[in-house]
């Protein structure tokens, strides 16, 4: 069978027809057998059916010497041929064998691949003014060609510089996919495949890798070169590196995101200063008419009670926003390298009493990632935040365990906070978790700030904060800093 899982994948997705020879056993690929008409089951599947039904007398006898020179002696061969249709109508068909294909498709079976000859016209190439009149004509970036009868590949300097290559290097064909990161070889594999067997171009946006290992966004080009008999004799192309643009893209989509977080934290700040205060501010306004309105001592002191709670309030609520503005003008405060077992050390002495008296287990690996450039009341203050959050919040039928972890994933820091307690309804409450005086439980001493405060900061900072739960099971919250 085809060994190379790569073009397995492109011929299944193409409907390439092929005939396949192993251990004297012939087999005829669906797209094959549908190209013709025929279902399967209705013709004879064997060489001796083939010459005498299906192909075209005039071509019988070079396709015969050909079949026996494959399986006798491994010779390659490509041949044009007329194959007899269900219609009953003869159709044109280019056939190659595995070497005389542009692409390396090795396996452990003599495989004859056929498709469907398709004539275009006002197409000729000429090689000679190809490498610098065409690459001029399509985006004046660097150029590169395939050539399928020399099985040789060329490019121009503009395309070895770009994939910083020496001037004297000579790309290889067989190997071509060490040009792409591994994730897009089979897209690479697609797009030359296609190419290759039934003029397919391609307009296409890919990873490549240079030579120095350096990971770029390109632009890839291509499409067939057909000679005066309208054979596909190679694939013209060329390469743009567009890694800025896409940097500049991603940027944009990145600050399109934070404007957004941003709005979303003023116009709350905005809900709260012009609701809560307001709603302060109103009440202290009815309780100072209604002592001008009663007549009693006990009455005027009853209700100066009122206001001294109602100023309690209105100042813890001052006081709130007033950290919030604080987290905004203190992201200018100089960033230092912040380890995180220093942290944790810093947290376990300032709530060590709470952590033993709830019985907390509190686990942490900070191995793949031991530091980060950041401020560290900060870092102290978000994980202090989710660690106590989890000791407050924890289940009533078991001791809290908190799991802290560090690490790295696509170049970026993450950090983890796992816990295993009540759980939060994401259904009902996702949208609301990181609001200001949001709560999700009963616990008499929640406020709704925490979260809030917590996610102020990492945001200040261009980081983001998300959260996975589910009831009775626990939450983690992660931290991409």
């Amino acid at each position: 069978m085809i060994q190379n899982k790569l073009f397995e994948q492109v011929i299944g997705d193409l409907d390439i027809g092929y005939w396949e020879l192993i251990n004297n056993q012939s087999s005829w690929s669906l797209a094959f057998l549908k190209n013709l008409g025929f279902e399967e089951g209705e013709v004879e599947v064997g060489l001796d059916y083939f010459l005498n039904s299906l192909i075209h007398k005039n071509d019988r006898n070079l396709f015969r010497d050909n079949f026996y020179n494959l399986v006798r002696h491994d010779l390659d061969f490509k041949q044009t041929i007329n194959i007899l249709c269900k219609n009953g109508k003869h159709k044109e068909f280019v056939c190659r064998t595995k070497d005389e294909l542009p692409v390396n498709v090795h396996g452990d079976a003599n495989v004859i691949f056929f498709y469907e000859r398709k004539y275009r016209t006002n197409e000729k190439v000429k090689k000679d003014s190809f490498y610098y009149q065409e690459s001029a004509e399509m985006t004046s970036t660097g150029s590169w060609y395939v050539d399928f009868n020399k099985q040789e590949s060329y490019w121009d300097l503009q395309t070895k510089r770009i994939l910083e290559y020496p001037e004297d290097y000579k790309p290889s064909l067989k190997d071509s996919s060490q040009y792409y990161v591994e994730e897009f070889h089979q897209l690479a594999a697609d797009c030359f495949f296609k190419c290759a067997m039934a003029g397919t171009p391609f307009n296409t946006e890919i990873k490549m890798l240079t030579a120095k290992g350096r990971e770029f966004w390109a632009k890839a080009i291509g499409k067939a070169v057909y000679n005066d008999n309208n054979d596909i004799i190679g694939i013209r192309g060329v390469f743009q590196d567009i890694d800025d643009e896409k940097s500049k893209i991603a940027s944009l989509q990145k600050t399109s995101e934070i404007i957004a977080s941003q709005n979303s934290r003023l116009f709350n700040f905005a809900h709260i200063v012009s609701h809560n205060l307001r709603s302060h501010t109103s009440n202290l306004s009815l309780i100072t008419q209604l002592i001008d309105d009663v007549k009693t001592v006990e009455e005027k002191l009853e209700l100066l009670d009122s206001v001294k709670d109602i100023s309690e309030s209105l100042n813890s609520t001052i006081e709130h926003l007033n950290e919030v503005v604080t987290i905004q003008t203190q992201t200018n405060d100089s960033k230092v390298d912040v380890c995180f077992e220093t942290t944790m050390s810093i947290l376990k002495k300032s709530i060590g009493s709470i952590i033993r008296e709830s019985k907390t287990t509190l686990n942490s690996d900070f191995s793949e990632l031991k530091c980060i450039q950041y401020i560290p009341a900060y870092l102290e203050s978000v994980i202090l935040n989710l660690v106590t959050n989890a000791i407050k919040y924890k289940h009533p039928e078991r001791d809290p365990l908190i799991i802290i972890k560090s690490y790295i994933k696509n170049n970026d820091s993450f950090l983890e906070v796992t816990d295993n307690g009540r759980g939060i309804d994401m259904e009902k409450f996702g949208s609301k978790i990181f609001g200001m005086y949001k709560t999700f439980h009963y616990n008499k001493d929640a406020v709704g700030i925490g979260l809030f405060i917590t996610k102020n900061q990492i945001e200040s900072l261009n980081g983001q904060i998300t959260v996975e739960s589910e009831i009775n099971k626990g939450s983690t919250f992660k931290i991409k800093f």
